[in-house]
């Protein structure tokens, strides 16, 4: 059976009811059952996402993640059939254009599949640059003409070579976070520099197991990966330092105190030298 909701009308001050479908209920049901089920729920945004994309990402994803779309009132009313007052902070960013992914894998490592699954894409006018955007030298498959001036409007040095152009020298033509002009989306586009990520973007997630919502969970592996090397070769140099013996330093160690030695040694025997007469 339906049930109904009152709503109060705008220009009298009265109440009508108003039949919510038996399909809503039953979905709203459905998808609070696989919340309570499920170790992680991920909320993505579909913005921008192709169909044939979104497709392929969800048939990579068959045993990883159930793969939703739904309307944000259904989801709201999922997370209050729920009940969780950890899980309702997940209210404040749910937004139009979202896909649920509920799973049994830890959130990060969900939100880690997610970026995985992006493809490269050209930019548009009006991107973000996502990083710094540089072109280096060599030859392109552009023929001299009108693409000789585009080129040199972005700083780029080309010259012909063998009827085509040629980028003589390294430029950054976009900085990082700067927005893309479109001139510069041309420029990349005819020279198939494709910076954009296109794909799922996560947007929040539930952890069931730690009870706790995680707002801005995008996981960067590749920013992830450079700034775990940067904190390892500054440890392993503070190790050193404090000369703090482990597989990875002693090594380096023993090699320290050989020089140490051996200047030691050179010190003592010139003071051990008779001075002349």
């Amino acid at each position: 059976m339906a049930r109904t909701k009152l709503i109060k009308s705008k220009k009298e001050n009265t109440k009508r009811e108003k039949d919510i479908p038996d399909y809503k209920i039953k979905l709203v049901q459905e998808i609070a059952s696989k919340i309570k089920s499920n170790r992680t729920l991920l909320i993505a945004s579909t913005k921008g996402l192709p169909s044939s994309q979104f497709h392929e990402i969800k048939k990579n994803l068959r045993k990883k993640a159930e793969v939703k779309v739904v309307k944000k009132s259904i989801m709201l009313r999922a997370i209050d059939e729920v009940r969780s007052a950890e899980l309702d902070k997940m209210k404040d960013v749910i937004g139009a254009d979202i896909a649920l992914f509920l799973s049994n894998e830890e959130p990060f490592e969900l939100s880690g599949i997610l970026a995985d699954n992006q493809s490269p894409t050209k930019a548009r006018a009006g991107d973000i640059a996502p990083e710094d955007i540089k072109v280096e030298p060599g030859p392109t498959d552009l023929v001299p003409g009108p693409a000789i001036s585009e080129l040199s409007a972005v700083g780029l040095k080309v010259a012909v070579e063998g009827g085509k152009l040629a980028v003589k020298l390294p430029h950054i033509i976009v900085r990082q976070g700067e927005v893309i002009k479109e001139n510069v989306a041309s420029v990349m586009a005819k020279l198939n520099i494709a910076p954009m990520k296109v794909g799922f973007e996560p947007i929040a997630a539930y952890d069931k197991v730690e009870n706790k919502v995680y707002i801005g969970i995008k996981v960067d592996k590749k920013g992830s990966l450079e700034n775990l090397r940067f904190s390892i070769s500054k440890a392993f140099g503070f190790a050193v330092n404090l000369a703090y013996a482990a597989p990875e330093t002693i090594k380096y160690l023993l090699a320290k105190a050989s020089l140490q030695e051996k200047a030691l040694s050179n010190k003592l025997n010139t003071q051990n030298q008779p001075q002349g007469g």
